[in-house]
């Protein structure tokens, strides 16, 4: 993996892990859940993230398909 995409997973993967910790922390401390837009918001990162590594998956699958 090249290192701007690999910068780009870290990157991906500390603001998943952020805003999850923010979330876990709303419900054991407030008793709150989070919000539907909240809820998105990481899932879309964690989509991003998957296109991201899957997109390289593709790229080797389909570069072994062609020989």
């Amino acid at each position: 993996m090249s290192q701007s995409k690999r910068e780009q997973v870290v990157s991906h993967l500390r603001y998943i892990r952020q805003e999850l910790r923010e979330m876990h922390t709303g419900i054991l401390e407030e008793g709150l859940l989070p919000e539907a837009g909240e809820i998105r918001g990481v899932m879309a990162q964690m989509e991003a993230l998957y296109e991201l590594l899957e997109g390289k998956a593709k790229a080797k699958t389909n570069k072994i398909d062609d020989e």
